[in-house]
């Protein structure tokens, strides 16, 4: 499964715009308090970040684990033609507001790349290639016109397509009436530390669901609906995540895995994995 390159990062044609627009609260992933639209402490003057290697032990681990989905150089490159808020000030507030728009808007085209990839009806592969046609044409508008876009609409239109494609893929698995399922395996639940080690948990409905901490190691996730799961400390190692659906960079980040844990080709492993 292959990924448009305006879905990936590329933080040196960003002007730093997740160390700067979006605020973040001390806790374990966040050493200190940052309110939004305020210049990390450790972000350098080039919108470089001075403790780049050192970012985990430093206690910023939530720094390692944020994906833009691309949104920060198109922001920067495109939207607002290379021209940084440093160098025009005047821009720093609208600058950043379009960095919170375009962010929602490319995770909507990493979700929509994955529909036309995984639905066998062709129908619904054409509505998410229409669906990606009106999202980008958001982000080819000025900055007043992508803040003023109903983004609510666009979210509501994909959000109904992954459901439909969701309960197709998942169905090609068996999972409705499967023995392999409980009570506690829908969307939602609150499965933080919970116990699902070396489970075959194929076309579970795991959509918005608290995995914090979640013992899956050697468990097979194919097919697993995992849109909106916090896999904050979830256990992979020698998990098969590699055909789970919807599935993001942000979410392997957060996570712990090995070199034996599988993950989609689309996503790249984690430093911290080992």
């Amino acid at each position: 499964m292959t990924i448009s390159p305006i879905l990936r990062p590329d933080c040196g044609k960003c002007f730093a715009l997740c160390c700067t627009a979006l605020g973040f609260a001390r806790s374990a992933d966040f050493a200190i308090d940052k309110p939004a639209a305020a210049p990390c402490p450790n972000m350098a003057g080039d919108f470089s970040c001075t403790i780049y290697e050192r970012l985990r032990p430093r206690g910023f681990s939530g720094c390692t684990v944020f994906d833009c989905f691309g949104a920060g150089q198109v922001v920067s490159q495109q939207i607002f033609r290379g021209v940084s808020w440093t160098d025009d000030p005047s821009s720093r507030t609208s600058m950043f507001a379009v960095f919170k728009v375009v962010r929602q808007l490319h995770e909507m085209l990493w979700y929509l790349e994955e529909v036309q990839q995984r639905t066998y009806d062709p129908e619904r592969a054409d509505a998410a290639r229409q669906l990606s046609r009106s999202v980008l044409a958001v982000t080819g508008g000025d900055p007043d016109a992508v803040v003023r876009a109903d983004v609510e609409n666009l979210h509501g239109e994909v959000r109904t397509l992954l459901l439909e494609v969701s309960g197709e893929v998942r169905g090609s698995y068996g999972a409705e009436g499967s023995s392999t399922y409980d009570g506690g395996l829908r969307p939602g639940a609150d499965l933080a530390g919970a116990d699902l080690c070396r489970r075959r948990l194929c076309g579970a409905d795991l959509r918005g669901a608290l995995l914090i901490a979640a013992d899956l190691r050697g468990s097979d996730l194919t097919a697993v609906d995992l849109l909106g799961a916090d896999l904050r400390g979830a256990r992979l190692e020698n998990a098969d995540v590699s055909r789970s659906l919807y599935l993001t960079q942000q979410q392997v980040n957060a996570a712990e895995g090995n070199g034996a844990t599988l993950i989609p080709a689309r996503l790249d492993r984690p430093g911290h994995w080992g």
